[in-house]
């Protein structure tokens, strides 16, 4: 059963705290309402995860849906990181509690959080800059200084390979959403106007394509990492979701994402984070 989840049109960039975090919730289920996704969880099925469903997401999305509307409301009143920080806490456990231990959204309370942070400033003080530059200029030397996770998947991959991970994409702007997730959006609206499932598609594959995910690099190594990027290379090559058979080629994919038990975690994240930007930025 799918999630009955869509935007008419461009909300008001000026959203209140409230709406904001509304809008964050509605991007990670949007992100759950999106197949096929190699190796993630949508509503069709549980792609390479034994521990969540479609079902778990969403409740998971609903959890934190006014952890997020703090974040804004602490980043319209000028909060420092420490406060964002100790918000983002409560929203884990909160998240934790509700599904039972299962980690279904710590990367978004993140990246994500950051983000209705930012925009909650913006509205506020009513500048026009973009909310990745925001984060950056206003936490990123905090982002890098505080303390580290130890426990996180991504960040053990981030130690072992000696990849950035999320504290540096949030730093630096998170160049991922400005830089890949946005164009690949605005791309595949031309070749699918009317079909914003193909183009969330196209776009979690550009990402899986061009970002280091650590949740692959820790599920499947380099090796992992190389043949999802390997296999979302080929599916864009040859035309994306504007091609013929798209939906096959994808699925197959996804099945063979599911058959190495790879999941880019971090990919639907970036995904969520850039519908968000999508529809509030400047």
């Amino acid at each position: 059963m799918t999630i009955a989840l869509r935007w008419q049109s461009r909300p008001n960039r000026a959203l209140d705290a409230t709406q904001l975090g509304h809008f964050a919730s509605l991007c990670l289920k949007l992100e759950v309402e999106t197949y096929p996704k190699p190796g993630l969880v949508s509503h069709v099925d549980n792609g390479a995860h034994r521990d969540m469903d479609a079902a778990l997401l969403c409740l998971s999305a609903e959890t934190l849906m006014p952890f997020f509307s703090e974040l804004a409301a602490a980043g319209a009143e000028g909060a420092g990181m420490n406060r964002l920080r100790a918000i983002g806490v409560a929203a884990e456990r909160a998240m934790l509690a509700a599904t039972q231990d299962i980690n279904t959204h710590r990367g978004a309370i993140f990246g994500l959080g950051l983000l209705c942070a930012a925009a909650g400033y913006r509205n506020a003080v009513g500048i026009r800059k973009s909310l990745g530059r925001l984060v950056s200029e206003r936490w990123g030397d905090d982002i890098l200084s505080g303390p580290v996770s130890l426990r996180s998947h991504g960040a053990v991959a981030s130690r072992r390979y000696g990849a950035g991970g999320a504290r540096a994409e949030a730093a630096e702007g998170f160049p991922s959403v400005y830089d890949i997730a946005l164009p690949a959006l605005q791309a595949a609206r031309e070749r699918a106007p009317h079909d914003e499932e193909a183009v969330r598609v196209e776009t979690c594959m550009r990402l899986i394509a061009e970002v280091t995910d650590t949740n692959l690099l820790h599920r499947g190594r380099a090796e992992g990492l190389r043949f999802a990027q390997e296999s979302a290379s080929s599916f864009l090559a040859v035309g994306g979701v504007g091609s013929p058979g798209w939906r096959r080629r994808a699925a197959d994919i996804h099945e063979a994402f599911v058959a190495r038990n790879l999941s880019p975690g971090g990919s639907a994240d970036l995904l969520a984070m850039a519908l968000f930007v999508d529809r509030l930025e400047v």
